[in-house]
């Protein structure tokens, strides 16, 4: 077989998302048995012969959604050192390592003659070399609006996958629980910064940690800070200075496997003990592998919203 959520609106755009998908043929032309499939992703239109049986996936967040769906033919995956416990299966030999998250290995994906290779955020770059060996497709997310870019992701799957009725219930609930703690979070200040190698980064609206703001109606405790990928660098005093009534912390150097300084050992300072969220326990230790690794996947996004929403209760 070669071959924008603000508010109330996203519950309008995720009830109305399966007809555009099977008009504009975001999933599929056709019925699975039934001839040729088109998706449409982030850098353009794919064709398929039909249902894909052997699937190359070189993204953890679309790994998670395509176990949860019970999705069979996965044979190719990325190399990951510190994979996340809940996908610890694919880390076995049952599975052919493919490279790595970042830099595929071609050969690898080639020999193992994928009907399907699926990349996204990290892996995206790759798209180009890696459509001259079988059909792929980049699932990337648009972080500028990444609720309901992640739900379009999402409900892509399912219906190249034919489970639709399962990704729509899930993201119905979903849908109704942003709007729920959007709602309630509008009066408390927030900031989301990373910490790695003893540093850190804050992170504003329309950033890949934006659905704090963006979608669940934290406001930022800061203007103006970079949407790039990296952030802004910042230190102790900038925190102090922008006193959020609640912190969100990312360890990325625990998301990896990399030993360092934990987030609370690098938070741990007389600036930041005094600002109000660390004085009204407001610091609030996000799961480093859901928000880092896996923040497109259906359970992580689930579980990420909750998050955001206890702290904000």
């Amino acid at each position: 077989m070669r071959g924008s959520h603000r508010g109330g609106a996203f519950v309008a755009l995720l009830a109305g998302l399966v007809g555009l998908l099977t008009a504009c043929g975001g999933a599929t032309d056709a019925e699975p048995g039934e001839g040729a499939i088109t998706v449409e992703h982030a850098q353009g239109t794919t064709s398929l012969d039909g249902p894909p049986e052997r699937i190359v996936v070189l993204d953890l967040g679309v790994l998670e959604t395509l176990d949860e769906l019970g999705v069979e033919g996965v044979v190719g995956v990325p190399q990951v050192a510190n994979l996340p416990e809940h996908l610890a299966e694919y880390g076995s030999d049952d599975y052919t390592k493919v490279g790595s998250l970042k830099e595929p290995d071609f050969e690898q994906v080639n020999a193992l003659e994928p009907d399907l290779v699926i990349v996204a955020g990290r892996s995206a770059p790759a798209y180009g070399e890696l459509s001259e060996i079988a059909p792929t497709v980049d699932l990337t997310v648009d972080t500028t609006d990444f609720l309901a870019g992640a739900t379009e992701r999402i409900e892509t799957l399912g219906s190249l996958f034919g489970k639709e009725d399962a990704v729509q219930d899930r993201l119905s609930a979903l849908a109704a629980r942003a709007d729920e703690i959007a709602s309630s979070g509008a009066d408390k200040t927030g900031l989301v910064v990373l910490t790695t190698g003893g540093k850190m980064s804050a992170y504003g609206p329309g950033s890949r940690f934006g659905i704090v703001y963006d979608d669940l109606g934290v406001r930022p405790a800061v203007a103006g800070l970079s949407a790039e990928t990296h952030g802004d660098a910042i230190s102790a005093e900038f925190i102090a200075d922008a006193d959020p009534d609640l912190l969100f912390v990312i360890d990325r150097d625990s998301a990896i496997g990399e030993a360092g300084q934990s987030a609370k050992q690098v938070l741990d300072n007389a600036l930041v003990n005094g600002t109000t969220a660390a004085r009204s326990g407001g610091i609030v230790h996000l799961d480093p592998t859901q928000w880092y690794l896996t923040s497109n996947g259906l359970s992580s996004l689930e579980s990420m919203v909750e998050a955001v929403g206890d702290s904000v209760a």
